[in-house]
């Protein structure tokens, strides 16, 4: 696991300016965090290349970047490859010799024989940079579902890359501006969709592309999608389960190779429970498993993780916090946080890798599972919003909603005025709108009234116009299998893989995710959609498949999500922070939203009219991003420094 960083000239025979290592030096300096071990610098015509390590596999001789055997080819690569043995034992067969132990090493031999193809060979997680000095190109690419992030741009005939966009901005070229379309995107989904990022001039390169610089110009192709075509002859409900648990259990066995200590994040929830499950099936050693939890008992799940862990007798970790406590981090996660990014449980996620990482350097989670096999409630919902589309408009529109909005104002985690006012919120629109407004926060119309007319007349008022292409793109005979591959495209990769690599990270912990194995998805994909969702129960085929390896009561349980009290901060420990980020006088003076706007939702907020947390807690991360990158760029040391 390493960050890595680098750029390449339009003209791919200039040599390097003076300073060039210096300089490739201080961008590497910017994300020490992701690899503390070591650095590895390549500076020649045409190209350079950077990274920082942390040492997982090949602790001696797996530095960077590698080489192949006439040094023709250099690489520098961030994350796993969990095949690489295989791959290595092929292609020595073929002639290549190596000198490391190390997974990246395969690479440039991989290069050699199949060319931009490789990306085809590979199962892992991976973002990585070749440069091949004969043909004079650069490849970069990333892997399939976008566990590892990797952020260019074009700048007076140079592209630039690396791990994290604050890496970007250490070089002279890149300036930070805000790109406002970008900003419209991250109001509605939480996040910013690649390949926008929040900046002017950055992009996202997204999972499953790889990009080409070769004569001055930049080709960009996607290389893999999942097909989500049901198989034919349908397996049975037995043999499916059967066979997804000797993916499951091979794709955790490939991810417990390690040559330092490693672990598995256990929540008790049914995803992370069956990776715990099949790491103590495949481990002779006692697996260590980690946990957080909360004083606040409707964000506390700890009781189920310490069941499972008793369960499967794993030897189990867990440290207790106020989730008061919590809200002290705040601004410093916000402020390294180089891209606006408003889910709230990047905070407990960042506790529990800081908690984790005092134990072991790597771990395996649970992320994939909610998209691969429907978990999300959102999947239940569009069934009752296409029942609900056939009530009357006045009924709903006079009577329900109305009632709706009369229930007593919740701040517990998940309760039952939020869903209840989130249901009819997206309930009357489209599919692909009513999704993402139930995911995410501002609709379009809150939109009209939050941002300036400036910011309005300047961007793109289709806010879902991606979304539905990807949903025209897909294959899938149903709306389900639909929405798992807009999830999978967008939620999945944006959201929770982003969030976790950039609080695992912050600590210098890898997490790996063995639900995202290529194979146990495209099995999942493959199958029926009544064997993921049936009726009201979600992950069927999931829970089908481990039953009798875990508690009963973890098939059970509903899905509770990772959560803070977001709520109650913001009318307490949070309320000082969000009033000076969030003054009339600041945000006119940004100019981009409209400051009585914003002091209403305030004012509604912390009077308890109205739970705004989702709304004010968008607009707190991005203002705490602003100030970090926008306002005060030199705070950028400052929030390094603070997360390494």
């Amino acid at each position: 696991m390493c960050g890595i960083t680098g750029w390449a000239n339009f003209d791919s025979r200039t040599s390097p300016f003076d300073g060039a290592k210096d300089l490739l030096h201080s961008m590497c300096e910017r994300m020490v965090h992701r690899g503390p071990d070591s650095e590895g610098l390549y500076v020649t015509s045409g190209a350079a290349l950077g990274m920082r390590r942390l040492a997982i596999i090949d602790l001696v001789t797996g530095e960077q970047p590698v080489f192949n055997e006439d040094r023709s080819i250099a690489v520098v690569l961030n994350g796993e490859l969990y095949n690489y043995r295989e791959i290595r034992e092929s292609l020595e067969k073929r002639g290549h010799s190596f000198r490391s132990e190390s997974d990246t090493e395969v690479l440039p031999h991989l290069y050699e024989e199949y060319g931009d193809d490789m990306v085809h060979e590979l199962n892992g997680m991976f973002a990585f940079a070749l440069w091949d000095t004969k043909r004079r190109r650069l490849l970069i690419a990333r892997d399939r579902f976008g566990e590892k992030p990797l952020y260019w741009g074009v700048f007076d005939k140079t592209l630039i890359f690396a791990s994290e966009p604050k890496v970007l901005l250490a070089h002279p070229l890149v300036k930070p501006a805000l790109n406002l379309q970008a900003l419209r995107q991250y109001l509605s989904f939480d996040y910013v969709p690649a390949p926008m990022s929040i900046y002017e001039g950055i992009n996202k390169l997204p999972a499953a592309h790889k990009l080409v610089l070769e004569d001055g110009c930049v080709h960009i192709a996607r290389y893999w999608e999942l097909n989500y075509q049901t198989v034919t002859p349908i397996p049975s409900e037995q043999e499916a389960a059967e066979q997804l648990r000797e993916l499951l259990s091979d794709a955790v066995r490939m991810r417990l190779v390690s040559d330092v200590p490693l672990g598995v994040l256990l929540s008790g929830g049914v995803d992370s429970s069956t990776i715990a499950a099949m790491a103590v099936r495949s481990s002779s050693e006692a697996v260590k498993t980690f946990s957080i939890s909360f004083a606040e008992s409707s964000f506390d799940e700890s009781s189920y993780a310490r069941a499972v862990a008793k369960f499967l007798g794993t030897d189990h970790h867990e440290e207790r916090l106020s989730a008061n406590l919590a809200a002290n981090l705040v601004s410093e996660i916000g402020a390294f946080m180089d891209e606006p990014f408003s889910d709230p449980s990047l905070v407990p996620t960042y506790l529990l890798s800081r908690f984790t990482r005092k134990h072991v350097t790597v771990a395996l989670g649970g992320d994939g599972g909610d998209e691969l096999f429907a978990g999300y409630e959102m999947y239940v919902g569009h069934r009752w919003a296409e029942i609900y589309k056939h009530v009357p408009g006045v009924v709903r529109s006079k009577l329900i909603e109305p009632l709706v909005g009369l229930l007593p104002v919740k701040t517990k985690n998940l309760s039952l005025d939020y869903k209840a006012r989130r249901f009819v919120a997206g309930a009357n629109f489209d599919e692909v709108a009513r999704h993402h407004i139930w995911f995410g926060s501002f609709t379009p119309e809150e939109q009209t009234h939050l941002l300036t007319a400036n910011a309005l007349a300047h961007t793109d008022g289709d806010i879902y116009k991606q979304a539905r292409e990807m949903m025209q793109e897909c294959a899938g005979p149903d709306l389900l299998k639909r929405m798992q591959n807009l999830d999978t495209r967008l939620y999945l990769a944006e959201d929770i893989l982003t969030k976790v690599d950039r609080a695992s990270m912050a600590v210098s912990l890898e997490v790996r995710a063995p639900f995202l194995d290529p194979r146990v998805a495209e099995f999942a994909a493959s199958l029926p959609s009544s064997y993921k969702l049936r009726g009201s129960k979600t992950k069927y085929i999931l829970k089908k498949s481990v039953d009798g390896m875990l508690p009963r009561f973890v098939a059970r349980r509903a899905k509770k999500g990772f959560g803070v009290p977001v709520a109650e901060w913001l009318k307490m420990k949070l309320r000082p922070l969000a009033r000076d980020l969030l003054s009339p006088e600041r945000v006119k003076r940004a100019g981009v939203f409209n400051p009585e706007y914003v002091s209403r939702l305030q004012d509604e907020h912390e009077r308890g009219v109205a739970n705004h947390r989702k709304l004010l807690w968008t607009l707190l991360m991005f203002e705490l991003w602003h100030e970090s990158f926008i306002e005060t760029p030199k705070r950028i040391e400052t929030s390094v420094s603070r997360s390494s």
